[in-house]
């Protein structure tokens, strides 16, 4: 055997790993950068519904403070169709990502739990991207969050035992959204940031927007849960309430309209949260 022959059957091999690695490596990128773009996305969106509860505590705006209002602002600027199909992009870049983590294609966490919940959220993605998308090619006289919220509760409450399956969808989105407000207060976010490449003052500032906007994300799902437990012991679907509604009933606490300013304000610091999350995010 010669030495040609040789080297031919030892370095063939070795090439298609390192060709299979790079490849992979690639791709890895790739689904990086669509997870990037979606939190871009779901930063503006954040941040624009902050401001438009801002507005509605100030009594200066009837607009819908939830995804749809926050899609109508955008529609409403100059180039908004672009920047709606760019926001449709963006979502469905998270989807993908998510989707990437769920199969470990993206170099995700193996264990079945996480694998679960990357699966859950790239749906939900999916289905924000779908409507970001029907939005954009004139589909925006759809129904806000409150009417969704409702139309979900009542077709809920029909189905067999429907009355348990709501209660348990309260519970659930109450549940979620304290287990956001206790990570925020132990600051279990910056754990996926890469924290070392950032200044000092950088990490102060991020850590800022990471507690404030988390514990005002998470309050307005446990107060959403909330609203959807009591529509299920009433049985009313009408009980339930979307972000839109949600946020509106903070107003009606004793603390009147700065609650719902305070909450807001958080929700426009989740936003920048997740601008700093599409730096910083360990992907």
């Amino acid at each position: 055997m010669t030495s040609s022959h040789v080297s031919s059957g030892t370095v063939r091999p070795g090439g298609r790993r390192n060709r299979a690695s790079v490849h992979g490596l690639h791709r890895r990128d790739a689904f990086r950068t669509a997870g990037r773009a979606g939190f871009v996305a779901r930063g503006a969106v954040y941040a624009l519904i902050g401001a438009l509860a801002v507005e509605i505590a100030l009594g200066r705006s009837g607009a819908q403070a939830d995804r749809q209002g926050a899609l109508h602002q955008v529609a409403a600027q100059p180039f908004g169709l672009v920047m709606l199909w760019t926001l449709a992009a963006g979502f469905a870049g998270m989807a993908l990502w998510r989707t990437s983590l769920a199969i470990g294609a993206g170099g995700g966490p193996k264990k079945t739990g996480s694998r679960v919940l990357n699966a859950a959220r790239a749906v939900f993605y999916a289905f924000v991207c779908w409507g970001t998308a029907a939005y954009a090619a004139g589909s925006g006289g759809q129904s806000g969050s409150d009417a969704a919220s409702q139309d979900w509760t009542a077709g809920a409450l029909r189905l067999p035992a429907g009355q348990f399956l709501v209660a348990g969808a309260g519970i659930a989105l109450a549940a979620i959204g304290s287990g956001i407000v206790v990570r925020a207060a132990q600051r279990r976010f910056l754990r996926k940031l890469d924290t070392a490449a950032m200044g000092r003052r950088t990490r102060d500032v991020v850590t800022v927007l990471g507690l404030g906007g988390n514990s005002a994300r998470g309050v307005t799902y446990a107060l959403a849960g909330v609203f959807v437990l009591v529509a299920a012991i009433r049985y009313d679907p009408h009980q339930a309430k979307g972000m839109d509604a949600t946020l509106r009933s903070f107003a009606q606490t004793p603390a009147g309209p700065w609650l719902l300013i305070a909450v807001a304000v958080g929700l426009v610091l989740f936003g920048g949260f997740s601008f700093a999350s599409a730096r910083w995010r360990n992907l």
